[in-house]
């Protein structure tokens, strides 16, 4: 396999060049794998990347090792090239056959990722799902690339938001609706005392009073917050299990002020030379970090901000995790990265941040406070809805039930891979149009070539296995399959799931050329057979692509 085939040249070229980082990368058109290692050599060697290269290459030219394995070398201007033979490709082809196929060896580091987290003040909209399908695309990622690994929801259960639900459940008219979600009650809620606190801002002082008796643990103020945040969360457990997102452990922020570990953090940051303090208030001033603004860490009137319960929340992580990772939205880069620093100056481990810019609909921005947003709930019934036309009018002799099976299958997929094929640092607008192209950059393509797939191997029938293939689209096909496992390496050392989403429809548009131009079940003999193997090597991948990316590998469309 590709994977280990890098680490193979990737140890001989160190050996050779005394460079540590070797810098392999893809090799494009002229070959498997390259290195730009020449480039780094050239400063110190003075001499030019291209003949450095060439010197590499001559030397690489005997070495056992790659000879053994069919490896080729060769120089191509200033970069060392690598050509995998024969013998790399049967033995891909092999392992690519295999249930599991693409999963790395189990790993000892323990992995903690939190995301979604969002304020349990309404539905998740739209702009929310990015981060959960980032999220748990990365989670499936770690776990197929063997990390033990933990998902945490963090959730914010002391907030002002929460202080304002609370607010108006205790005096508003707040009759749940019939039919109405949970989470979008809570919603009504929090819209309606929002317009009450504009047109009397006296309200404000009755809610900090609300926030002061919930951080004292006061019994009844915190029963009524728990219980309708826990309402809320139970409306997104429908949303996320629609969205096939799931979390190991609901973490709530008021646990971390019950148990004392915001008090300790606090006493912690009240020694450093970077703390300040105005009466009560305590802030840490991080200029030397290149902040203007000062970070809060306790209110003039007593009370813990976000700020001090969630550098409790990351302690925790620090001290039983390996490696913390959280996936949050552009809004958050001041905090989060205040947060790291923070985390640092206190000696914990310093958080690693997915930020994501956000996705919306043509239809514009979305704001839960003023009850402008287009829940998550709504798009996915919208989109399921196209789906299914969309499957009626390409399949209309199936039965209702199948065609509705198949177009929730197709709605998941166009709504997940819409959203995490774009690197998460750029802006996104959800396209109904594009999300459901069967023909084009979409979840369902990927499902298409899966499907095709599957209908090859079922009319074929029984076949003998056979690994060793001939010509350029076969090779070109098998060596595409073998990049799964360092795709899902790199996803997961770089935090970047398009890079997986890019893969599948790469390996879907392969796999579509080839069959063009191949003939699959109309060839005979040991032609057929190998052919067979390689469309069962595509399923098999696209399958475990499918899945790591949280989408349905259907068998028919």
């Amino acid at each position: 396999m590709v994977f280990d085939t890098t680490s193979i040249i990737a140890r001989i070229l160190a050996e050779n060049t005394g460079v540590t980082d070797v810098q392999l990368i893809d090799g494009g058109e002229h070959a498997d794998l390259a290195s730009t290692v020449a480039f780094s050599l050239a400063k110190t060697r003075k001499q030019a990347p291209a003949i450095i290269a060439q010197e590499i290459s001559a030397s690489l030219a005997g070495n056992r090792e790659l000879a053994e394995r069919g490896i080729t070398v060769e120089a191509k201007g200033p970069y060392v090239n690598f050509i995998l033979g024969k013998a790399y490709v049967s033995a891909t082809l092999r392992a690519a056959t295999q249930p599991g196929y693409g999963a790395l060896p189990k790993k000892e580091t323990r992995v903690v990722l939190e995301h979604t987290s969002a304020n349990p003040n309404g539905p998740l909209h739209v702009g929310h799902i990015r981060n959960s399908i980032i999220g748990d695309t990365l989670a499936r990622a770690f776990r197929k690339a063997g990390y033990p690994l933990e998902v945490q929801y963090y959730v914010n259960d002391m907030g002002r938001q929460i202080a304002i639900v609370v607010w108006g459940f205790d005096h508003l008219e707040n009759a749940q609706a019939e039919g109405e979600k949970e989470d979008a009650h809570i919603a009504r809620i929090y819209i309606a005392a929002n317009r009450e606190i504009e047109k009397d801002p006296g309200i404000t002082k009755q809610v900090d009073t609300l926030m002061q008796l919930v951080e004292r643990g006061d019994a009844e103020t915190a029963k009524k917050f728990r219980r309708e945040v826990s309402r809320c969360l139970d409306g997104f457990a429908v949303t996320m299990k629609n969205l096939n997102v799931k979390h190991d452990r609901f973490v709530w922020e008021s646990d971390f002020v019950r148990n004392g570990d915001t008090q300790q953090v606090i006493q912690k940051i009240e020694k450093l030379p970077q703390a300040t303090h105005e009466d009560t208030l305590l802030a840490l001033d991080l200029a030397e970090f290149g902040f203007t603004n000062k970070y809060v860490i306790r209110r003039s009137d007593g009370t813990s901000v976000y700020a001090a319960r969630d550098l409790a929340f990351h302690a925790w992580k620090s001290a039983n995790f390996d490696r913390v990772i959280d996936v949050l939205g552009a809004d958050h880069k001041l905090i989060g990265a205040q947060l790291q620093c923070t985390m640092k100056l206190l000696g914990e481990k310093a958080p690693e941040i997915v930020h994501f810019e956000f996705v919306s609909l043509p239809e514009g921005s979305m704001s839960t406070r003023a009850g402008k947003f287009v829940s998550a709930d709504d798009l996915i019934t919208e989109v399921t809805k196209r789906a299914f036309d969309e499957v009626t009018a390409r399949r209309p002799e199936l039965d209702e039930a199948t065609r509705r099976s198949i177009a929730e299958a197709v709605a998941l997929a166009g709504i997940r891979y819409d959203i995490v094929k774009i690197s998460p640092e750029k802006s996104t607008v959800f396209d109904w149009k594009d999300a459901l192209d069967f023909e084009r950059q979409s979840g369902p393509y990927i499902q298409y070539a899966h499907a095709r797939a599957c209908s090859i191997l079922e009319k074929a029938g029984a076949f003998g296995e056979c690994y060793d293939l001939e010509t350029e689209q076969e090779i070109i096909l098998a060596k595409k399959i073998a990049k799964f496992p360092a795709v899902i390496e790199k996803v997961v050392a770089e935090l970047r799931p398009h890079l997986l989403a890019t893969y599948a429809h790469e390996l879907a548009d392969t796999f579509n050329t080839f069959y063009h131009f191949e003939p699959v079940l109309k060839s005979e003999g040991k032609v057929r057979d190998r052919r067979l193997t390689l469309v069962k090597a595509v399923q098999n991948t696209l399958q475990e692509s499918l899945e790591t990316l949280g989408i349905d590998a259907i068998h028919t469309m």
